[in-house]
This record gives structure tokens, C-alpha cells and sequence, in this order.
């Protein structure tokens, strides 16, 4: 066990309505562990039924023209790359559907579409009838029947059990041999290096190195054709096809239990650090953090859980604004709140959105420093 943190909230993108119901949420323990067989990390005090991933969860990220711009060139590489046309594409988990909406619509390619997510909120059916939505889990008996591609961004590492999903995924396209599967995750290894302790929260049990993402895969009867990182090494995306036959899974521990060792030595010095920050940040003006979404969320809990030291927290999703955040119940507002709440330093939740938030602070012609954490 290298982390342990008591009474977390266990939802880090529940909207959540007032205060008073923010600070109420359901609440659960981390304690990280490594496999010594494979270096897959784990929360060990998970417990699935805490969870609810209903029309009240919202992790939708493409609000911002950055992460948008991500998305449309994952469907590029998807379509012209990897030549996914006219496919039946399932996506597992997929949200508000933002991502295979993109993927259906993309101009030429005539794919269609099924998405799974109890999420979901939407129509059931768009894109002319091409792209249909189910309000429920994917599962081995989902029916899928011609499938020909599945996608999952950014599930998998909510599964306790991974190895269920990959089998389940692995049973519906049985009989479909030339069937492609792309999945995407957060890179473990990016966030022990970084040393980013905003990036362990609940909802995520199931954490993966391009090693050990590989070797489930593999153990799970799939042929891993690449696994790579994208979005500046946060994340991993792996492509895989059914295999022939059985395969060896190649399990190996890697750099990760080191890197773990390293990470639990610096977890609680950080979070004092940035207290501390936060109080000398207050003398000259409110503060906020940008990104309400779980690294927001998960930094306000771990530095501020009572909302003294934070005003608010800036996000771009309109059905986030006007909310609280799960657990220490900040207020969600818009950016363009920030002058009349009198805030002079916004911490910037993710370098990746640096440029994206300083010109929307500067059209916006608000008067805020921007405070990269380090």
C-alpha cells in the first residue's frame, strides 16, 4: 500500500445541486496498492456499489477547444489512419456521446453507431437514425450483433474487475474476427512522475502502465497492435485485434512499484506545500482553481476540503456552472465571474489548457494571474 486517504468523496463529476448536498456525498477510502506481478495499481478499499452513474454524473471535458480539438483528431486518426468507414461502431461508456457523435458524423466515412452509457442523456437516436444510445452498461450480452470496432475512452479504469471488461468485450466480438478494439486510460506512470497527487480519486480503482494495460489485454485473448501516450503523456491509448490463439501475457512490474515508493513520500508534503501557497496566494485577492472536473475536484478535497482558503472554482461546461463540487462544496462558476468575486489567482489544474484559459482571461479582459502547480 503506498497511499491511503480516509472519508473521500467517491464521485468526483457529481452535479451537485446546493452545498449543503455537495457536502453530504457519499463518502469511501484510497488505499493504492501495486501488483507485484504486473505493476497494475489498485484501490483496495474500492467498493463498486458506492457508484452511481446516472443523468446527475457529468465528466464531459469537451466544453474546452482544446480537449475538442483532441477529440477531432483521434476521430481523424481513427478514420484516416486506421480506415474505420462504414463500420458499426460501439463505443462502451460513452458518455454524453460527444466522441462517437464525431466519429458517426465524420464527412465521408459513413460509420454508424452505438453508444452504452447509463449517463447518457441525449436522444436515443441521431445522425439521421446512423447513431443510437442506450441508457444502460455494457455487458457480455449486450447485443451488438455486426460489430465491427469498439471504443472506450476513460472506463476502464473505473472497473474493479478490468479483466470482466475486456472478456466481455472479447465475447461480443466473437464472431467477428477482423473486429478492432481501441481503448483509452490514464498513464500511471505519467502521474507517479509528475508526482500530480490530484490524479488518485476514487471513481478511478483500476490504474495502468503501457505495460500492464498490454498484458490484460493480452490475457483477455486480444493481439496488442500499439500502445502509445497522448494528450502530453497523460494518457494511454492502446489498439488491439482479436487474436488467434492464445496469447502470453508478458506480465512485468516495470518502474512503477519504485515509483510508487517516491510518490508516498512526497504526497503529504505537497498537499501542506499548496495550503500553504493558498494562504500567501489570499492575501491579494480571492482565488479560484481551473477545471472542475475530478483533478479540480480531488485538489480542493485533498488542500481545502472546508472552502476557506478557495473562492471558487472556474469550469466551461454550462451544466456544471451554478453547481457544487462533491465534498468540500465550492461553488462552479463561469470565467467570467471572476472579477465581481474578486479573484486575482486562478490555479491551473492542467498545463495542457495554459493557453486556452490565458486568452480567455485576456478577451475576457479580466485582470488574473495564472498559476501553473508544480
Amino acid at each position: 500500500m503506498f497511499l491511503r486517504r480516509p472519508n473521500v468523496p467517491v464521485h468526483q463529476n457529481l452535479l451537485c445541486e446546493e452545498r449543503s448536498s455537495a457536502r453530504t456525498v457519499s463518502r469511501g477510502a484510497l488505499e493504492m496498492a501495486v501488483c507485484g506481478t504486473c505493476g497494475f495499481i489498485f484501490n483496495a478499499a474500492f467498493r463498486e456499489d458506492q457508484l452511481s452513474y446516472g443523468k446527475d454524473y457529468d465528466n464531459t471535458q469537451d466544453c474546452s477547444p482544446v480537449f475538442a480539438a483532441y477529440l477531432d483528431d483521434l476521430v481523424r486518426h481513427l478514420v484516416l489512419d486506421e480506415g474505420v468507414r462504414a463500420s458499426l461502431v460501439v463505443e462502451v461508456g460513452c458518455g454524453k456521446g460527444g466522441f462517437l457523435r464525431r466519429l458517426v458524423a465524420y464527412p465521408g466515412a459513413e460509420n454508424c453507431g452505438i453508444g452504452f452509457d447509463p449517463s447518457y442523456t441525449g436522444p436515443d437516436s441521431v445522425c439521421g437514425g446512423r447513431l443510437t444510445f442506450r441508457r444502460e452498461l455494457f455487458g457480455p450480452g449486450s447485443a451488438v450483433g455486426g460489430a465491427e470496432v469498439v471504443v472506450c475512452r476513460h472506463v476502464i479504469e473505473h472497473v474493479a474487475q478490468p479483466l470482466e471488461l475486456l472478456q466481455s468485450v472479447r465475447q461480443v466480438l466473437a464472431h467477428c474476427t477482423a473486429a478492432r478494439v481501441y481503448f483509452e486510460t490514464p498513464c500511471v506512470e505519467w502521474i507517479l512522475r509528475n508526482r500530480v497527487i490530484w490524479d488518485f480519486f476514487y471513481e478511478h480503482c483500476s490504474l495502468f502502465s503501457a505495460h500492464s494495460l498490454a498484458a490484460a489485454f493480452r490475457a483477455a485473448g486480444f493481439h496488442v497492435v500499439a500502445v502509445r501516450t497522448l494528450f502530453g503523456g497523460q494518457y494511454l491509448w492502446l489498439e488491439a485485434k482479436i487474436a488467434s490463439g492464445m496469447q502470453e501475457p508478458g506480465w512485468a512490474v516495470g518502474a512503477v512499484p519504485e515509483l510508487a515508493d517516491t510518490f508516498a513520500e512526497s504526497e503529504v508534503r505537497q498537499a501542506t506545500r499548496w495550503s500553504d501557497a493558498l494562504r500567501k496566494l489570499e492575501r491579494t485577492g480571492q482565488v479560484a482553481l481551473w477545471g472542475a472536473g475530478a483533478k479540480g475536484a480531488t485538489f480542493a478535497n485533498l488542500v481545502d476540503p472546508d472552502a476557506r482558503l478557495i473562492d471558487c472554482i472556474v469550469d466551461l461546461n454550462p451544466a456544471k456552472q451554478g453547481k457544487f463540487v462533491p465534498g468540500s462544496g465550492h461553488p462552479i462558476v463561469s470565467h467570467e465571474e471572476l472579477t465581481v468575486r474578486g479573484v486575482r489567482n486562478v490555479i491551473l489544474m492542467n498545463p495542457n489548457y495554459r493557453e486556452e484559459n490565458a486568452a480567455l482571461l485576456r478577451t475576457s479582459g479580466i485582470e488574473a494571474n495564472l498559476v501553473e502547480l508544480a
